[in-house]
């Protein structure tokens, strides 16, 4: 894998911009930010996003949704739940689910 995808979706637009900086700090992961859930299914099927990033302001039914919707795809998308807890927080997670990308 080259680069790592995100798809980062949320409500607060400040949070959001700050996930993508802080994502894209990182060498080889892009981040795509979208406040519009009913958007947000198109692009995870139509492009090539490798991880949906959840922030905060959704509703508990979406991100439950967006889960199994995530699941259900022919390609491997994986969803981390990320609310806050600082960039060291984030990468761990990501390394959690890409153990091979861990420096």
């Amino acid at each position: 894998m080259n680069t790592l995808h995100f798809l980062v979706i949320g409500k607060n637009q400040e949070i959001l911009d700050t996930l993508k900086r802080v994502i894209e700090n990182n060498e080889g992961w892009k981040a795509t930010i979208q406040m519009d859930e009913n958007t947000c299914y198109n692009t995870i099927r139509n492009t090539n996003v490798d991880i949906v990033l959840l922030s905060s302001g959704l509703e508990e039914q979406f991100e439950k949704d967006i889960k199994t919707f995530c699941e259900n795809l022919d390609k491997k998308v994986k969803v981390i739940e990320h609310y806050g807890g600082g960039s060291g927080l984030l990468k761990n997670e990501v390394y959690t689910l890409f153990p091979n990308l861990q420096p």
